[in-house]
This record gives C-alpha cells, structure tokens and sequence, in this order.
C-alpha cells in the first residue's frame, strides 16, 4: 500500500502536472512550426533554389540495371531492389524545422527573461521596523507601566 501512496503524492505533485501540459503544448507547437515550415517556408526557399519539394530530392549512389529513372519520386527510387539512395531533401526539411523551432524557443526565453528582470527592478516595499527597534519599544511600553 506504501507503493501506491508514494506513486499517488508523485503523480499528484504540481511538477508533473506542469511537465505534462509542457509536452502537451510543446507537441502542438511543433505542429504549428511544422506547417509553417512545410506550408510557408520551404514554397519561398523552393522559388529560390527551383525544386517545389524537397522532400523528393536525392541522390542514386548504386543504381543496379538503371531501374532508377530520372525524376522518380523518393519512394519509387527506395523500391528499386538494390539501389542505394541518398535522401538529403528531407533532411534539409528537418533541419530548417529544427532553426526555425529553436529560434521561436529563444525568443519566448528571451521574453521570459526581460518579465522576470522588470519583477527584479519592481520597487521592495518598505521595510518594517527591525527586531531591534521593535524590543525597544516594547522596553520602552514596559517601563511606563
């Protein structure tokens, strides 16, 4: 029964709650910066560079019997029997997912940061009487009696 207490105060614990709503949101946010990669960035870097998708771009390193026709899509080139196939359109997919990923993450840090220095620059409020000041006055009060 111990067990299951000790798991019920973790589970229970405001930290993984937090952690849960983190991975929550952080998955709806990779989708979000997915679609803005695939739907908004990569068609502007494609105009540029000339190839509509990157995703089918590759490179035949062993093609046996020339089953691997010019233009095929990556899909059909991996099914060709034995032919080796270096995929880099995807990876350059991923990646430019990963820049743009980590940059939105360093901006909201950067955010972050600048709120909490503005708490940090808040006015204290004024401090009370010491401990010293406040014994006194007591002795003081004490002595009039």
């Amino acid at each position: 029964m111990g067990f299951l207490k000790e798991f019920k105060e973790f589970a229970v614990k405001g930290n993984v709650m937090d952690l849960a709503i983190g991975v929550i949101i952080g998955g709806a946010f990779g989708k979000i910066v997915d679609s803005v990669v695939k739907d908004l960035v990569m068609p502007l870097i494609s105009a540029i560079i000339g190839s509509p998708d990157f995703s089918n771009m590759y490179m035949v390193l062993k093609d046996p019997a020339s089953g691997i026709k010019e233009g095929m899509a990556l899909a059909d080139a991996r099914a060709v029997e034995n032919a080796v196939v270096f995929a880099y359109g995807n990876f350059i997919t991923v990646a430019i997912n990963f820049i743009l990923l980590a940059f939105a993450v360093f901006l909201m840090v950067k955010g972050i940061n600048r709120l909490k220095r503005k708490e940090e620059v808040a006015p204290a409020a004024p401090a009370g009487p010491t401990q010293e000041e406040l014994l006194a006055e007591i002795r003081d009060l004490l002595k009039k009696q």
